[in-house]
């Protein structure tokens, strides 16, 4: 493939001028002196103005789980002091900090913050969860993984074990991220796959990355430090080893639009499915559950007639998708809905309705049943969750039984008033 030559009016990409990390010992529930040590660090770097500098995940008290309830209410105070650090230097600083939301209760999030010498900038919560230190026990994963516009250009952000999924980081190159931050805790017994994957996440995605891991240990646990930035072509910038330190390096717009204007991976995003590949026979679903299990996917399932597809139904499988790995949706047919239903419905074919809920994002798996209830697919299926309205009491919701009785969960969510099919209907034939 030949070269393509940049127009003199080309202008190169946004960037922060000057990328850096301060690679710390995070020492658990120990705050002030985590920040002494930022602090210290940050003096030592004294990063240009317009720099990106990145610090450990949850760099202020570690993963000390006793105290989050504290920690997550002393995170708007951290973040107002490395605003002020941030405004000292004219600089932008990331790192991890736990956050707490009010929603059916506390929720915690392991999240990268991005703080400007004005404060908050933007974040994005931790995407992946690592079983093996707990985080599923305390934290709640992300969603939604978006860059963040900062004035120095837009950001994506990962934390730690999101490294490993590439889609997080394509995702937020593909709208307009040029710098990727990556702020760790990963161990040293697997320093070499940090070291591959920043390098390939650069590579693939023709992006710079800035990434900062801890170094030094907790209990049995030792940390590969080895924070590193890498350029958009795989080059390495500036790489620590294991000890604590601060290096930093500078950023060039118009190398980044030398790499990029030969040919930009990230850039392209074509559709590859056929989303009515999703409806399947029971048969054949199984097969594809069995594949499933080997990988240690977790199956949701969920069921219902979806005679006109409304916002309700839409906001309820994308609660129950959420549950687990994939969603199937046991898709009543026309036979069953006019036992349940009567001579009137339903409105829309059985096919039809297959294929707008194999058009939505959030549903992985269509298959019929012909049953007035679905307790047969349930028990040959037998999901690792099964889900239902809050309109269904446990006690009362087909397969519950089997379900638990197997190991699996049967959860309820909440549905979204004022939609239905029925109060639909009624609407259409008053007009």
């Amino acid at each position: 493939m030949s070269s393509l030559k940049i127009s003199p009016q080309e202008m190169p990409f946004s960037l922060p001028s000057f990328a850096g990390f301060l690679q710390i010992d995070v020492q658990q529930g120990a705050a002030e002196k985590n920040f002494s040590k930022i602090q210290d660090f940050l003096s030592r770097l004294s990063p240009p103005a317009g720099a990106i500098v990145a610090l450990p995940e949850l760099w202020s008290d570690g993963f000390f789980y006793e105290t989050l309830h504290s920690q997550a209410e002393r995170t708007d105070e951290v973040l107002a002091d490395i605003a002020k650090l941030a405004a000292a230097y004219q600089i932008c600083l990331a790192g991890s900090l736990p956050e707490k939301v009010k929603q059916h209760g506390d929720m915690y999030y392991n999240t990268l913050y991005f703080t400007g010498p004005d404060g908050v900038l933007g974040s994005c919560r931790k995407q992946r969860l690592f079983a093996p230190m707990e985080e599923d026990r305390y934290f709640s994963c992300g969603d939604s993984p978006r860059p963040i516009k900062t004035p120095w250009g837009m950001m994506a952000g990962l934390v730690c074990f999101d490294l490993r999924f590439p889609e997080l980081a394509a995702s937020q190159v593909a709208q307009g991220a040029t710098v990727l931050v990556i702020s760790a805790q990963w161990p040293l017994a697997r320093k070499e796959h940090w070291r591959i994957l920043i390098q390939a996440r650069a590579i693939e995605n023709q992006a710079y990355v800035v990434a900062c891991n801890r170094c030094g240990r907790t209990g049995e646990t030792g940390f590969a430090g080895h924070s590193m930035i890498v350029g958009p072509d795989g080059t390495i910038l500036a790489e620590a080893k294991g000890e604590e330190v601060c290096a930093g390096a500078p950023l060039d717009g118009a190398h980044l639009t030398r790499v990029r204007t030969r040919f930009h991976t990230a850039g392209k995003t074509p559709y590859l499915f056929s989303d009515q590949d999703k409806i399947c026979d029971p048969a054949t679903l199984q097969e594809k559950i069995s594949c499933y299990k080997n990988t240690g996917r977790k199956m949701v399932f969920t069921n219902g007639c979806f005679d006109i597809l409304h916002e309700g139904h839409v906001t309820y499988l994308e609660a129950a998708r959420k549950e687990g790995d994939y969603l199937v949706v046991g898709l009543n047919s026309d036979a069953s809905i006019r036992a349940i239903k009567g001579p009137d419905r339903p409105v829309n074919h059985e096919m039809s309705r297959a294929r707008l809920l194999a058009s939505l994002g959030c549903v992985d798996h269509v298959v019929l049943f012909g049953e007035e209830t679905p307790q047969r697919l349930i028990t040959t299926l037998m999901p690792d969750v099964l889900v239902k309205g809050a309109d269904w009491p446990v006690g009362k919701i087909v397969g519950a039984k089997e379900v638990l009785a197997n190991g699996g969960e049967v959860k309820t969510i909440e549905l979204v008033g004022d939609f239905s099919t029925t109060g639909l209907l009624k609407k259409i034939r008053s007009k």
